[in-house]
């Protein structure tokens, strides 16, 4: 199911270098490999916006419908017969229609995970020394040869490279989730509601920056180091994506709001 989008990716990874390669760089080089991959980040990324922008406004309305939400639950508190539980749900419904609330709100997040694992097959098939796509044979021995810091980024997992293959995945993955944790914890809870949120859900909102951070330091000890390059530069496209919502369309009724009502007085 995922071979066209390996054959997608194959052909962004390949045409980028060899348009590097024209420019100058090594084509044997991990400089021009990590850029191709950072290429894949951007392209994805860039068609994924329209998605962003309406799950930022997404967000904006569940905001504002947010109290009228709270007062129906309020309302059918401990009313749990069908007749009540059916009136309250076609309320709800209404009033997240009224102000245009979707429910795809998590989608682009949801997009990216075919290209993660895909991309995972990728590296993983191109290690292997198997061709993919438009990356024939020859393509596929120099990404095989590109080492970045004496660690080659068709290399997988932490142990059996030696001390300095260690090194270089211990230091990508924790980068990579210095970076989600940066991006969870100042820019994406502080443009969060939490007011009316139950107290499990604000615990849980707390803790997402520290289970963000934890999940990809675990993950990236085993996957090839050439995922744990896109990672970083994904990550940094995700905080900048998200200072830039935080900055200048903050959620009603967050923290960030407040502090750029406060600016703007």
């Amino acid at each position: 199911m995922l071979d066209p989008l390996k054959h997608v990716l194959s052909a962004l990874l390949s045409h980028t270098h060899a348009l590097l390669t024209h420019l100058g760089a090594d084509p044997g080089g991990a400089v021009g490999w990590c850029l191709s991959i950072a290429a894949i980040v951007v392209v994805v990324r860039s068609l994924l916006l329209p998605i962003t922008i309406h799950q930022v406004r997404n967000a904006r309305r569940s905001a504002l419908a947010r109290p009228q939400l709270q007062e129906i639950a309020q309302r059918y508190k401990g009313r749990t017969d069908t007749e009540s539980v059916r009136a309250m749900m076609e309320e709800r419904r209404a009033v997240s229609a009224e102000h245009g609330v979707s429910r795809l709100g998590g989608l682009p997040v949801l997009l990216q995970v075919p290209l993660w694992i895909a991309l995972y097959h990728l590296l993983s098939d191109v290690a292997a020394g198997s061709p993919v796509g438009s990356m024939d044979a020859e393509q596929v021995a120099l990404f095989d040869r590109a080492q970045l810091f004496g660690t080659g980024l068709a290399d997988s997992g932490m142990l059996g490279h030696g001390g300095l293959h260690l090194a270089v995945v211990l230091t990508l993955a924790a980068v990579a989730a210095l970076v989600s944790f940066a991006t969870q914890h100042l820019f994406v809870m502080p443009n969060t509601p939490t007011e009316g949120m139950p107290e499990a859900m604000q615990q849980a909102t707390r803790m997402m920056p520290t289970l963000s951070a934890g999940g990809l330091l675990l993950t990236g000890t085993f996957v090839p180091v050439g995922l744990l390059v896109y990672w970083v530069a994904s990550q940094v496209w995700t905080l900048g994506q998200s200072f830039v919502v935080w900055r200048w369309f903050p959620t009603p009724g967050s923290r960030a709001a407040r502090r750029r009502e406060a600016a703007t007085d």
